[in-house]
Order: C-alpha cells, then sequence, then structure tokens
C-alpha cells in the first residue's frame, strides 16, 4: 500500500480491461487518478463504484488524438489534484486479422493517430508540468507487437513506434528527472481481446503461443505498469518490460 501516495496519475483508455485495473491499482496504492476514454459512460459508471469505496478516481471524456482534448485532460488534472505526476498513455486499438493488403488508408491512419500519435500528444502536453515539478514518469503501454513481427501492418507499426519514442523521450528528458518507458504485453484478457476467443480456434492459437496457456488478467500487467510508475523501478529509463508469458522467448 502506498506506493504512489499522494500522486497524480492520468491514465487513457480506462472504460475498461486494463486501463480500468491499473485505475483501481493505483488508487488502492495511494495516487489520485483521472482516467480518461472516449466511452464516457461505460468509464462513469465503474468510476462511481470506485469512488464510492473511497478510492481517489474522476474521470473525463477524452479523444487520445485530440491535442484540444489532450489539454483539456492536463488542466483537469491540475485543477483536481494541482499537479501531475505520471502519465499512463495505456489506450490503444487492434485491429485483429489486418494484412497489408486488406489495410485501407484510413485504417491505416486511425491506428497510428491512436496508438502513437496519442502518446506523442499527451507526453507533450504533460511534461511542462513535470518539468514545472522537476519529477514525473510516463509509462507507454506497447506491445510484443512493437517487438517482432506477425500482427499486422498498422499494429506493429504503432506498436513498435512507440517503443522508439519512449526511448527518445527517455533520453531528452532524462535532465529533467522525467523517466519514461515502455510496457510490452502479449495476450491479455480485455473487452478488446474477449470476443476473439469466442472462437475455438483462437483458444487453440493461444495455447500454442504461450508457453502458460493462457492469456494474461487484466491486473497483472496493471502490478507491471505500477512497477514502472512507481520509484522501485527509480533507475529505469528508456527500457521494456515485456509481461507475455514466455511469447517472444521461443
Amino acid at each position: 500500500m502506498n506506493r504512489l501516495k499522494d500522486k497524480v496519475v492520468i491514465i487513457t483508455g480506462g472504460a475498461g480491461g486494463m486501463g480500468k485495473a491499473e485505475a483501481i491499482l493505483f488508487a488502492q496504492e495511494g495516487a489520485h487518478v483521472l482516467v480518461t476514454d472516449n466511452q464516457f459512460q461505460k468509464m462513469d459508471e465503474w468510476v462511481q463504484k470506485a469512488s464510492d469505496e473511497n478510492l481517489k478516481i474522476a474521470c473525463i471524456a477524452h479523444d487520445v488524438t485530440s491535442e484540444d482534448d489532450w489539454k483539456k485532460v492536463a488542466e483537469k488534472a491540475i485543477e483536481l489534484y494541482g499537479k501531475i505526476s505520471i502519465l499512463v498513455n495505456n489506450a490503444g486499438v487492434y485491429p485483429a486479422g489486418k494484412t497489408t493488403d486488406n489495410t485501407e488508408k484510413k485504417e491505416w491512419e486511425k491506428v497510428i493517430a491512436i496508438n502513437l500519435t496519442g502518446p506523442f500528444l499527451g507526453a507533450r502536453a504533460v511534461i511542462p508540468y513535470m518539468k514545472k515539478n522537476k519529477q514525473g514518469v510516463i509509462v507507454n503501454v506497447s506491445s510484443i507487437a512493437g517487438m517482432v513481427g506477425g500482427n499486422g501492418p498498422a499494429y506493429s507499426a504503432s506498436k513498435g513506434g512507440l517503443r522508439l519514442l519512449t526511448k527518445d523521450l527517455a533520453l531528452e528528458y532524462a535532465k529533467d528527472n522525467i523517466r519514461v518507458n515502455s510496457l510490452h504485453p502479449g495476450g491479455v484478457l480485455t473487452p478488446m481481446t474477449e470476443g476473439m476467443l469466442n472462437m475455438p480456434e483462437a483458444k487453440e492459437m493461444i495455447k500454442g503461443m504461450c508457453p502458460q496457456g493462457r492469456m494474461a488478467e487484466p491486473m497483472e500487467l496493471a502490478y507491471a505498469a505500477l512497477y514502472l510508475a512507481s520509484p522501485e523501478s527509480s533507475f529505469m529509463t528508456g527500457s521494456e518490460l515485456v509481461v507475455d508469458g514466455g511469447m517472444i522467448a521461443r
């Protein structure tokens, strides 16, 4: 408990899945959390229940591809809590089963905008406040798709780009005591992936790909994000934390 006592955290993609798990865990560890998503009603329902349990979580509607929305999110965090300590760029989309041949330009641009441009805009929005505080942490949720191929052109490119954006930000802002690391999940049970598991062939594919024979629970990734956000990882920046059940160890 209290690993993030009095830290102010912004977490994107908080309607469910990993974002929700991260927000709840971080609040349990003493943080003041502002969670964001474009699915506001879905997010607001669970945030209200968490608030009833005395967890310090607020929420705001947010399009991560909008520079104006990012400004509003940062200003809301300052209004509510007075500072910004940590940003978790968690929001993302995964267009399953896409190849180069069947990926339209519009879909390519959407994936890049959400998965890569969004975290870039997020960093630009919060870093001035972190510099003012003389410290800060950014956790970019990438994927094993940012390290190995075979996950579709747009998704792989966006997550690979996020991996290297992380390193560039880490080098640029180390002098300001701002740490930036990337988290690389394998398969995770989220609303985005649960529909895929209704297909028997998908279940067998996961068993074959992952030595542990299962997908991760969102809270397993939330604990990894907590480590990267906490002082326990104080000598890590520009690093990659892979949490994939051994999928890319083969």
